[in-house]
């Protein structure tokens, strides 16, 4: 947490300024506080514009910049100085980097009223329009006698009046955090997905029935579609039809491609059905996603398909443990984009990271420790599935995983079959 310190007086030597020095060094640990001056503030003129100089920039950058604030203020004639009074109008004549921000009152004085009736009239002062800072309510630190609280290394002699701050700086953090999420803009309610795939998008083929068993045929029929050995220009090379199709069977991986239409468009039929890691069959490709899963699932599938075509997650990975302990078996779904950015479909890749681990540590030499490393069946804390976790049938199905975004269980028996991640 990021806080800024503000010296309400303009004094070479002020109990305050010794105030949040102390506080910046004892509590360094909770927070990270920067502490201004404001011994250079010009006097407020509103006829002499002084908002773009670079002292009231400053303050302004840093405040706007920072999570929170807390303003030591002496006492001066029962209110605060003309320079603390100075800052906050430049802060609220043509910019406003109080607005909304958390603020703390603690203030130093001579004598034992420890500033009360100056931190009184300086939360009016935040609080009336213009200003509009949200200050710490309910909490004053008052110390008086403040030429006798201090040691010679300034420090704070009395260890009640330290345990006393400590708490309110540590509720203060606990307000700082509760008012920025309060005021964090408001996440974007994502639009339904067709799951359906009732729209059109510039590649669908229309005039076929999605729910064909025969939808690859008949798709390839209407578009004249290349085959065999006809030639493809890739992106960086030429391949016939048959080696394009060679080459993605070979992947050590079961690879899936559904649209931006939600339609279940291509996986690489390397094996038959039953022994895939999830299962897919020859008749599934061209359905809507919504014919691949249950209805009691296509909530979670819309969550999957909502975060990669948002944007929020460009990959979302969960391992899924139930293919026996000789396996680790990872569920990848990928955002695919085209060259200027715009999401164009998901690529799902599901392999074994068994033999691969297995094969590293026999070329390395190294060995899993730990309580859960039999069969390597759990992940590291810094394993990109580690939050993640899951189970299924006779089909690979894929369990709430994230504390954050509470997903169903997804049937993994086609495309896109089901994912978790913490946010």
């Amino acid at each position: 947490m990021k806080l800024i310190g503000i010296v309400g007086s303009n004094a070479a030597f002020s109990y305050n300024r010794l105030l949040l020095e102390f506080i910046a060094k004892t509590y360094k640990k909770s927070f990270e506080m920067e502490v201004l001056e404001i011994t250079d503030i010009p006097l407020f003129n509103q006829s002499d514009d002084q908002t773009n100089s670079p002292e009231i920039q400053k303050f302004n950058q840093k405040i706007m910049a920072a999570d929170g604030v807390i303003i030591a203020t002496p006492e001066h004639n029962r209110t605060i100085t003309p320079a603390l009074n100075s800052i906050i109008e430049w802060l609220s004549f043509k910019i406003h980097p109080l607005d909304k921000k958390p603020v703390m009152i603690v203030g130093a004085s001579w004598y034992d009223q420890g500033t009360s009736r100056a931190q009184l009239h300086l939360r009016q002062i935040l609080e009336a329009p213009g200003v509009g800072a949200y200050v710490f309510p309910g909490n004053e630190f008052l110390l008086g006698e403040a030429k006798e609280a201090f040691d010679e290394n300034n420090n704070i002699k009395d260890p009640g009046t330290v345990k006393f701050l400590g708490e309110m700086l540590d509720k203060f953090g606990r307000y700082v955090t509760i008012i920025n999420e309060l005021e964090r803009p408001a996440k974007p309610v994502a639009a339904p997905e067709d799951l359906f795939a009732t729209g059109k998008i510039d590649t669908t083929i229309e005039g076929v029935d999605m729910y064909a068993e025969d939808w690859v045929e008949q798709a390839a029929e209407k578009v004249n579609a290349a085959e065999g050995n006809d030639y493809v220009k890739l992106d960086r090379g030429v391949l016939t039809v048959d080696q394009l199709n060679h080459f993605l069977n070979s992947m050590p991986m079961e690879l899936t491609f559904a649209d931006s239409n939600n339609q279940f468009l291509y996986y690489n039929h390397m094996k038959p059905a039953e022994e895939m890691l999830a299962s897919r069959t020859p008749g599934q490709a061209g359905n809507p996603l919504a014919k691949c899963h249950p209805e009691s699932k296509h909530g979670s599938v819309q969550w999957v398909i909502q975060q990669l075509r948002s944007g929020a997650s460009e990959c979302i990975s969960v391992n899924v443990p139930t293919h026996g302990p000789d396996k680790y078996v990872v569920h990848n779904y990928q955002a695919i984009r085209d060259y200027e950015g715009n999401y164009i479909g998901i690529n799902e890749y599901i392999h074994d990271l068994k033999p691969t681990i297995d094969w590293y540590l026999q070329q390395t030499g190294q060995e899993l420790v730990g309580s859960k490393t039999d069969s390597v069946s759990s992940a590291t804390a810094t394993d990109s599935v580690s939050s993640a976790t899951a189970n299924d049938s006779t089909t690979d199905s894929v369990s709430s995983a994230s504390q954050t975004n509470p997903v169903e269980t997804i049937e993994a028996t086609d495309s896109v079959s089901g994912a978790s991640q913490n946010h």
